[in-house]
């Protein structure tokens, strides 16, 4: 049976951008962004684990063919061409990528439907950083970066630059200061983080709660899943998306 089949299909428009979607479980809201190639085996296994934590996931569907393997093959005919599309920065240092304005339309969408205190959002690699920028709208309350790689860390400026223009920044760290935590996953040998950790530290201080995990991995929660991860992101949420007592 296809991997997606127990999956809602649908789609969300923003700002005459229109991207698909896939929605399954219930309880407070959750959008999950995959990295290239897509919506792969590993992303959507992921989104099951979130959805059996009792949360309502959504799943955008920005590039790739959904269910496909991350191959050589899949992600040499995907990167080529996000690297051109203007919804994503790749390289430049200082500016939010465009699919930004898009993910936090689809999470006030989101919350307005589900209520309760906000959504969380994961990005990974490719679209780690997004969820950053997400944070930027109020109803993104449990952001949640795996991984960050963007803009490819080439040279020591984009290395630590985190895809955010300065605007959004100062956003984030307004949201920062009055209490909204950020997540961050990554192997401490991924060279593909470049040294954004430790600008996150420097500009968010104690509101970034930094995950170092052992070993050369890469995915922190697909490819090379970490148990200590996914159990740090599920304990996240439930944390920030549950309603107090």
């Amino acid at each position: 049976m296809p991997l997606l089949d127990t999956w809602t299909p649908g789609q969300h428009t923003a700002d005459g951008v229109t991207h698909p979607t896939y929605r399954k479980g219930s309880g407070p809201g959750v959008i999950v962004i995959h990295e290239i190639p897509g919506l792969t085996p590993t992303v959507i296994g992921f989104g099951e684990e979130v959805v059996a934590a009792g949360h309502t996931v959504v799943m955008p569907h920005l590039f790739g063919k959904p269910e496909a393997p991350p191959t050589g093959g899949a992600i040499a005919k995907v990167l080529p061409r996000v690297c051109i599309s203007k919804e994503f920065t790749t390289m430049a240092v200082g500016e939010t990528s465009p699919v930004a304005t898009w993910l936090r339309s689809l999470a006030r969408s989101l919350h307005d439907e589900l209520g309760g205190p906000g959504v969380g959002a994961l990005g990974m690699c490719f679209t780690g950083g997004f969820a950053l920028a997400m944070m930027v709208d109020p109803s993104v309350a449990a952001p949640v970066l795996a991984q960050p790689s963007l803009p490819f860390p080439v040279g020591k400026k984009r290395a630590a630059d985190l895809n955010l223009s300065p605007a959004d920044l100062a956003a984030v760290k307004e949201r920062a200061a009055a209490g909204c935590q950020v997540l961050g996953l990554r192997y401490a040998k991924d060279v593909a983080v470049g040294t954004r950790f430790e600008t996150l530290s420097r500009e968010l201080g104690d509101a970034f709660l930094r995950v170092d995990l052992d070993g050369k991995g890469h995915s922190t929660v697909t490819e090379q899943r970490s148990q200590e991860a996914v159990d740090r992101v599920l304990a996240f949420f439930d944390e920030k998306l549950r309603p107090s007592a």
